[in-house]
């Protein structure tokens, strides 16, 4: 079992199509009521048929960390809690984006260092291929291109100014979020996200 994948890049938070599809999950489709939502109803509102598929694939896989408590915020809380539920979804989906945080973006908070850098990612990358040697077989484009969804996410969720700029900007976690990962003991989400903060 590989420690990382590159899964991520196939898209950031997504908060639009997120609530769409968290309202889709509530009630709880079989495979040709997802299908139908998808593809037919295209409640994503994506040009292709494959780009829905791919964007509610990544949104599925992310959601189904969360349960039903989660997934009734997503639809009707404010951006805010949305955000940073998707991105605890994200974190626990993706232990690469969890990592980065818990190590690169806390530490340079701690230093504190006000920016992230592209040199942070190339040793943070090394670093990830000691723990699991998939790393290494991943092309120069994908490695670019995770890290730009891995800093958009940071910038939807408010840990940086912008993608850009790439500012460290921590927010304080939302009671209601920090709430739910608690009673659903979610310590390496919480750790991630307030770590970082």
């Amino acid at each position: 079992m590989t420690r990382y994948n590159a899964e991520i890049s196939a898209g950031s938070l997504m908060p639009a199509e997120s609530r769409r599809v968290a309202a889709l999950l509530l009630t709880h489709p079989d495979e040709a009521a997802w299908q139908h939502a998808i593809e037919l109803e295209n409640i994503l509102q994506k040009k292709t048929v494959a780009t829905a598929r791919r964007q509610s694939r990544l949104i599925q896989r992310r959601l189904g960390t969360l349960d039903d408590e989660a997934w009734q915020m997503i639809t009707e809380r404010e951006s805010e809690v949305v955000n940073q539920l998707l991105l605890a979804a994200a974190v626990k989906h993706s232990q690469l984006l969890g990592d980065f945080m818990r190590l690169v973006y806390a530490n340079r908070q701690r230093r504190m260092e006000p920016c992230l850098t592209p040199l942070d990612w190339h040793d943070f990358l090394t670093e990830c291929a000691h723990h699991d040697a998939a790393v290494t077989d991943w092309s120069a484009s994908t490695q670019a291109k995770l890290f730009q969804v891995i800093v958009r996410i940071l910038a939807e969720a408010k840990y940086l100014q912008n993608p850009r700029s790439m500012k460290l900007t921590p927010p304080s976690l939302h009671p209601a979020v920090r709430g739910y990962l608690h009673r659903h003991h979610e310590t390496y989400a919480l750790d991630c996200m307030e770590r970082a903060q």
